[in-house]
């Protein structure tokens, strides 16, 4: 590279450029072909760069002399290498942030330097300098990862504002680096939500246990997450590029709950009319969520057991055993008591190496705001509304409830809430009806459920709830902490009606009114 042409008086303290129009012509993702000129003297006020390495790459002594001065003057730290070789030792052992590099060196192409600089350091910025003539390599040295050029004579005003730039891009891609690690963090809990010194000491727990093989068992009431929790724990472990398989054992009829597990050979029971490959057999490599463990009948469970003590199964019908590697989850959304549960006592304590249990929100009322926010962001964008907040008295309102449902009732809540409100903010007239009612004391409760039988109470519960998931019974089993076919029993036994439509009104003892006294509100149950 031949010394800067123009570069007039670069040992005057106030580096001027001098009276003289130094043309120059300058080419990145910025200014693509972009002609000035700069003719004006400028002086280089010292500045803080927070010492940002520049390594200057020319074979010209006076090239090398003249960025020298004019960068640390700007505050930079910089070394200087007079061919590719001493660029690639000065880059092992000094590590710069920011390379000026020409195009032209004696050992070796620029471009080739570049290349080798971008593999070793992909996050070091490159500007490559040419000489006239060679704007179409500057422009291949940029489509290698360069991020810029500036073609000779080079203007220092030129020079410093790119190198801002380069430094600007550099600043954003560390940031942006930082907030990918930070989202990473956040991402191994996946969508569980929470701050609570009970949800911070879950979380660690998940923590310790996932990168192990140990079988885990998940308590916690309806609604609390914990098919969330047992996907946190599966992607935390060494299995996470395996299947996740669950299956909600009480929803599976009891008859046919070892086929779905196990798998079956054609004509193993009426209706087997081909082979079919159990859930076990699919989670190979991978996790197995068995939800609601309890509800397992006893003849599947020895075989279960015998599963987790050999690692092996044999599908319905079939003669030979097939080899089984998966972790196993189970969750329950009641305690497990070996002795009083429907769970054999030694498979008990083999899928209960280690409890995660649960909070109820109810217990963790710090977390509900984080939730409240968190399911606003969603819904909002899910469904292309404009509210941005919750108004004061809505997030009080909503901060004094109970939560029986637990986080899904919440999120059932937002989303409704955030759907009907007019405006930017959710406004407490945007809740439910019960979130606009007076908070009845503790008094007045007691007085009323001394009024009432305890099949009038449960009559009462199961009518709240449907109301508050407007006949939904999905949602209402789920707030009560029931099974659906449980639901249905009881709304035949209260005869609540096909769809949750009380026929008539509770009144209890003495003529005193249910705190509603009110019919549930009809509407379709998207069971």
């Amino acid at each position: 590279m031949n010394s800067a042409a123009g570069w007039a008086g670069h040992k005057r303290r106030n580096f001027s450029a001098g009276p003289a129009k130094l043309g120059y012509r300058t080419l990145d993702r910025h200014n693509a072909g972009g002609v000035s000129a700069f003719g004006h003297e400028r002086e280089y006020p010292m500045r803080t760069a927070n010492q940002i390495r520049v390594l200057i790459v020319d074979d010209n002594a006076d090239t090398l002399e003249w960025m020298k001065v004019l960068l640390e003057h700007d505050g930079y730290a910089t070394r200087t290498a007079d061919s590719g070789a001493a660029a690639e030792e000065m880059r092992g052992a000094w590590q710069p942030q920011l390379v000026l590099m020409d195009l032209r060196l004696p050992d070796i192409d620029g471009t080739e330097l570049l290349t080798r600089f971008k593999e070793a350091a992909p996050g070091t910025e490159i500007i490559m300098i040419s000489g006239h003539g060679s704007v179409a390599r500057a422009v291949d040295a940029m489509k290698a990862g360069a991020y810029s050029f500036i073609e000779k004579p080079v203007d220092p005003d030129v020079l410093l504002a790119m190198i801002t730039k380069a430094l600007e891009r550099l600043r954003l891609s560390d940031e942006n680096q930082r907030l990918r690690a930070q989202l990473k963090g956040r991402d191994r809990f996946g969508d569980i939500v929470g701050s609570s010194e009970k949800m911070q000491q879950l979380f660690q727990l998940i923590t310790l246990a996932a990168p192990t093989d140990a079988n885990i068992l998940i308590h916690g009431e309806s609604g609390t997450g914990k098919e969330l929790v047992a996907n946190a724990v599966h992607q935390n472990s060494k299995r996470a590029d395996g299947p996740f398989i669950r299956i909600n054992c009480a929803a599976v009829p009891a008859d046919l709950i070892e086929s779905e597990l196990f798998g079956h050979k054609k004509g193993a029971f009426t209706g087997a009319s081909s082979d079919k490959v159990g859930l076990v057999q699919l989670a190979e490599g991978g996790s197995l969520l068995l939800d609601e463990i309890a509800e397992v009948p006893q003849q599947t469970q020895v075989k279960l057991l015998r599963l987790l003590q050999e690692r092996e199964f044999r599908p319905v019908g079939a003669s030979n055993l097939v080899r089984a590697n998966f972790r196993l989850i189970c969750s329950t959304n009641a305690p497990l008591d070996p002795q009083s549960s429907k769970l054999r006592e030694d498979l008990y304590f083999r899928i209960n190496t280690i409890t995660l249990e649960i909070p109820p929100l109810r217990d963790r009322p710090e977390d509900i705001s984080l939730f409240c926010d968190h399911f606003l962001t969603q819904f909002a964008r899910q469904h292309e509304r404009p509210v941005q907040g919750i108004h004061s008295a809505a997030r009080n309102a909503l901060l004094r409830y109970s939560w029986p449902g637990n986080v899904r009732e919440l999120e059932h809540v937002l989303e409704r809430s955030v759907i009907v409100a007019a405006g930017t903010e959710i406004t407490l007239q945007d809740l439910p009806e019960i979130f606009q009612q007076p908070r009845r004391s503790p008094a007045s409760r007691d007085a009323l459920v001394g009024q009432l039988t305890l099949a009038e109470i449960e009559r009462l519960a199961i009518l709240q709830a449907l109301e508050r998931t407007n006949g939904n019974k999905r949602a209402a089993a789920s707030m009560l902490g029931v099974y659906r076919p449980t639901l249905y029993g009881k709304l035949r036994k209260y005869k609540l009606g096909e769809y949750g439509k009380s026929e008539a009104t509770l009144k209890p003892k003495g003529g005193v009114s249910s705190p509603r006294d009110a019919r549930v509100a009809g509407g379709a149950d998207d069971d």
